[in-house]
């Protein structure tokens, strides 16, 4: 899909005034950019007289900040219908953000994955990046698990919330979302390093909507409990960032082993049984182990059948943050992730 020469529509939005001044400073400096010099248009929510009627489709921009609860996450809001990335918009402009602004789009046909892969979301999907700012670099790699839960947790709440039957949607070490054994979403975290701090992009791809070609949370919802049942996408962006925001101030002030009793009834491999290969001299020599947890660095943590504890690693493609680990000798392995199957 070639987008590059219509110009991106862009709305701005703050939860208070303080914010809304943020906005329209970015608005009347024309501040915002893209890669490759895509044309930008950038209008203020709060100049909009009437907000357009609402459907199954439509992001309402007030609903969100109406739901919202944070004191940092998600309090400048910039929408756009059509965008290359909101990873790309948050990251290229990092520095001109507010520590927390998220970026939404209903469609993006540059959306960024692991590897460097490229795709287009199609709208019906929840697409959103946000910004976060982080001093110990040795739990960087942690938070993709922190904002994976978080998704998780705010799905929960939305079903109490609305008196929806939960729906199980499971963590696939070390950054995807699964239902009922299918992939759903993903998590995407990227980080730089500048002025003795990481600036980290993290971003958010849920199948919401669509239905093909695998399934989404809102036919599931309607397996369960009929046609009425469903999520709106900006009802679960303010979910989770209410939720995220509680949980990454647990995990700042303890640590992840705050988390961690959580996040394993979340996530699908504890005590799952995996192949690794391991190079021998000139030999591959296969062993079975079982996974046990999450080692403090945030690699998956096994036991062989010697009773050996063994730390397996993720390939290169595996994961986009610069782990800040060095690999020593001893009982180290690479793992790709997709050999652990839900």
């Amino acid at each position: 899909m070639d987008s590059s020469s219509t110009p991106c529509k862009l709305l701005l939005c703050g939860k208070s005034s303080a914010e809304n001044e943020i906005a329209k400073s970015l608005m009347n400096n024309n501040t915002l950019k893209l890669p490759d010099n895509v044309e930008i248009s950038t209008l203020l929510h709060s100049e909009i007289l009437d907000e357009p009627q609402q459907n199954e489709e439509s992001f309402s921009l007030s609903r969100f900040m109406n739901s919202l609860s944070t004191n940092l996450f998600g309090r400048l809001l910039i929408w756009s219908p059509l965008l290359p990335s909101t990873h790309d918009l948050v990251s290229n402009n990092f520095g001109e953000l507010p520590i927390g602004a998220v970026c939404i789009a209903d469609v993006q046909y540059k959306g960024r994955g692991r590897s460097k892969n490229v795709w287009e979301s199609p709208a019906g999907c929840l697409m959103f990046s946000f910004t976060i700012q982080m001093e110990d670099g040795q739990v960087v790699p942690l938070l993709q698990y922190v904002v994976s839960l978080a998704v998780t947790e705010a799905i929960k709440d939305l079903c109490d919330e609305n008196g929806l039957p939960h729906i199980d949607v499971k963590i696939k070490w070390p950054n995807d979302l699964y239902l009922n054994g299918v992939k759903v979403g993903g998590i995407l975290c990227t980080s730089t390093y500048r002025s003795k701090k990481f600036n980290i992009s993290a971003g958010i791809g849920l199948n919401v909507d669509n239905e093909k070609p695998t399934t989404c949370l809102n036919a599931v919802f309607r397996e369960l409990a009929g046609a009425a049942c469903a999520l709106r996408r900006e009802d679960i962006v303010a979910a989770f960032l209410n939720k995220f925001e509680k949980l990454y101030d647990l995990f700042i002030n303890g640590g992840f082993q705050t988390l961690e009793e959580l996040y394993y009834k979340t996530w699908l491999h504890s005590g799952q049984r995996v192949i690794i290969q391991e190079k021998n001299e000139n030999q591959v020599v296969e062993n079975v182990v079982t996974i046990q947890g999450l080692t403090p660095s945030g690699y998956l943590l096994a036991i062989g059948e010697d009773n050996q504890m063994c730390e397996l690693h993720p390939d290169g493609n595996s994961t986009s943050f610069p782990w800040i680990h060095v690999r020593q000798s001893g009982h180290y392995v690479f793992l790709n992730p997709d050999v652990l199957s839900p």
